[in-house]
């Protein structure tokens, strides 16, 4: 048995009947089958005034043809009749301000998804229901501009939250149902961190499944802990949301029980560097991949960070996401703050022209799946353990910086039902690859971690080395043919094995003064890479954390060496180009043709975005047999010819982006 099996026992166990029940969706839902142009109107309580035919008149001048809107749970937009739930106090006595957006919406076959937060409510069900509510750990309640946090273990989510969908459900004819910030949150708007819960009903929950009292801090097990509370209580939900309205999605931040899959791109003033460009690619691939039969959402926030949600991003940055979101086969998609008659208008002037292109283009953003033959492994959501996000960050620019589609997965599921000629693991690498590796399919592992498989015999493992890798072998690194040592600055595991005809290790020397500069090098033959074959496939290790050093430094020797790499494992690749490295490529299957995506990055700098420079004539060479090749954004048919078993063209113009039909 893995240790990554081990790991999930314990979750699996607790939470069988969710792992293993059917998909809650049948049938594909419209969320599946249209394209989707997704604005969201995040309310505020003084909102509940607005004009419903103006609003959805806004949205259809844009061509949306789906609108998230606020419905209840901290404050509702409909005159509710459950308890502990209330009524927006600046909705007018008697209106039903949601139910007239509803109405309006659907005249203009726009769908309404309805929206729910019941992460917080009034000092007055707390009064009624103390036991309801979030805990600090000395026992105090958490509170925010006068609202009580509740407990995803509580009466308020696990019953009283049910009472008030179905009163909503059984009078509203919505197209779906989001709820945002679900489960206990450890910090509050303002960035304070309030621990986590220790209310009777997570103490008594916890002691029964680990046998011990509640962390100061989180660790697997609370994080397993938390998993399994939200995924229970989000089961619930969607149960009544299927019997009540069979026809409605469900969208939720988590992949489980669900229709959809949400995520948000967004901005932080104090977010650490560097700012992360694919965020809209990362969200939507992740998403659309690790649950194929699902739509993934991905929010396109509009305001700089919670304190100045009336302070828009850069307009370029809001067009990225934009084009990111379609080209990964997600919905496309614009977030505001309030109404849409907005004090900065610079976001949603991006927004109406892209929003009207892609109406008038929509058959091309319905049915996509992914057609990349590379595979990069995410973080396992369901493992309650931590992983690097920068190992995989750098994996991730790697692959789109050397235009290699791939898609990634953040679990085991495709293993034998999808095939993929290379997959790649940043951080973790389970027992269940060796099923993959075995059968002929290629691994590269990147990680001072151990490997699930038996790869090589672990002698010792470093925390920290300020060394190098010297390079013994040019033939089989011929991108390295001008650089003889490569920097590490991380972990590293020693392995059996003898690295003087490939990659050995340079050990840390003196760094000065001056005169001393490493006048103490030396060599050894402890590898920084190791390749086996394993029955018809074949495994690369480099026990060091190649994604982590390319995330933070960017050095061109780790690209090189990652290409090189690739190349050796993936030697046929799928798509081949002069494209610059800062061009995004998808390749999508829609039926009986191709859509190639190319998205321009180059407008990013530092924290700015800037209109993306053009580019032209881009040679694109895609394996396989395609007649005709033809641009949408700039209408061309392009010639193309066959050579060596490519289809090879030239796209001659790529402003901010690109779709390429190939038929």
């Amino acid at each position: 048995m893995s240790r990554h099996t081990r790991l999930l026992l314990p979750l699996l166990c607790a939470t069988c009947s969710i792992a293993q029940q059917p998909p809650v969706s049948q049938t594909q839902g419209s969320w599946m089958t249209e394209p989707s142009r997704w604005v969201q109107t995040n309310l505020r309580q003084t909102d509940a005034s607005l004009d419903a035919k103006r609003l959805v008149s806004q949205l259809a001048d844009m061509r949306a043809n789906v609108l998230l809107f606020g419905m209840g749970g901290i404050a509702a937009y409909y005159p509710t009749k459950v308890a502990f739930h209330y009524a927006s106090p600046d909705l007018v006595p008697g209106r039903d301000m949601f139910g007239e957006v509803l109405s309006e919406s659907h005249k203009r076959s726009i769908r309404l998804v309805g929206r729910f937060d019941f992460s917080k409510t009034r000092k007055e069900v707390f009064d009624a229901h103390p036991e309801w509510f979030f805990r600090k750990a000395n026992g105090d309640a958490v509170i925010y501009n006068g609202l009580y946090s509740t407990c995803i273990n509580g009466g308020y989510y696990r019953d009283q939250a049910l009472k008030i969908l179905t009163e909503a459900l059984e009078n509203y004819d919505v197209d779906g149902l989001f709820f945002n910030m679900f489960g206990n949150q450890s910090r509050d708007y303002s960035g304070r961190e309030v621990g986590l819960c220790h209310c009777d009903n997570c103490r008594r929950r916890y002691a029964a499944m680990f046998h011990k009292p509640i962390p100061d801090q989180p660790d697997d097990d609370y994080r397993r802990f938390m998993f399994i509370s939200s995924r229970e209580v989000a089961a619930s939900i969607g149960d009544v949301i299927h019997a009540k309205r069979p026809k409605a999605g469900y969208f939720n931040y988590i992949q489980e029980s669900t229709d959809g899959i949400m995520s948000e791109s967004n901005t932080g003033i104090d977010r650490p560097l560097p700012m992360w460009p694919y965020s809209a690619s990362d969200n939507v691939n992740r998403a659309r991949n690790s649950e194929p039969g699902k739509m993934a959402v991905n929010l396109n926030m509009q305001f700089v960070d919670y304190s100045w949600r009336f302070a828009t991003v850069p307009s370029p940055e809001i067009a990225l996401r934009m084009w990111e979101n379609i080209a990964n086969a997600g919905a496309l998609t614009f977030e505001v703050n309030g109404t849409l008659d907005l004090q900065d208008r610079q976001a949603l002037e991006t927004a109406k022209p892209i929003f009207r292109w892609a109406a008038r283009n929509e058959q091309y953003y319905a049915g996509q799946q992914s057609a990349a033959r590379v595979l990069l492994l995410g973080t396992p959501s369901a493992s309650g353990r931590a992983f690097g996000q920068n190992s995989y960050r750098g994996m991730f620019r790697l692959l789109s910086e050397e235009h290699i589609p791939f898609a990634v997965s953040d679990n085991l599921n495709w293993i034998g039902k999808r095939d993929f000629d290379l997959v790649i693991a940043a951080d973790w690498a389970p027992a269940e690859l060796e099923q993959y590796v075995e059968k002929g399919g290629h691994l590269l592992i990147a990680s001072s971690r151990e490997p699930d498989l038996q790869i090589a015999r672990v002698i010792a493992r470093s925390k920290d080395v300020k060394g190098y890798f010297r390079v013994r072998n040019h033939a089989i690194f011929p991108s390295l043919k001008d650089t003889d040592l490569l920097l590490l600055d991380g972990s590293y595991t020693e392995v059996e094995g003898d690295g003087s005809k490939s990659l050995s290790l340079v050990p840390p020397s003196m760094i000065g003064p001056p005169e001393f500069i490493h006048i103490d090098m030396q060599d050894t033959n402890q590898p920084g890479i190791v390749f086996k074959d394993l029955g018809r496939g074949q495994v690369a290790w480099l026990p060091w954390d190649l994604g982590a050093l390319y995330y933070r430094v960017s050095l061109p020797s780790h690209a090189a060496l990652f290409h090189d790499v690739v190349d050796r494992l993936y030697p046929k690749r799928q798509l081949t180009t002069n494209a610059h490295p800062l061009v995004e490529i998808t390749l999508m299957q829609q039926g009986d043709r191709s859509l190639l995506h190319l998205i321009n990055l180059s407008g990013h700098s530092q924290t700015g975005y800037y209109a993306p420079l053009k580019m032209n004539d881009i040679r694109i060479e895609v394996a396989g047999r395609f007649k005709t090749a033809t641009t949408i954004r700039n209408p061309l048919k392009i010639p193309t010819q066959m050579h060596d078993g490519y289809t090879v063209f030239t796209v001659p113009e790529l402003a901010d982006y690109e779709l390429v039909v190939l038929k």
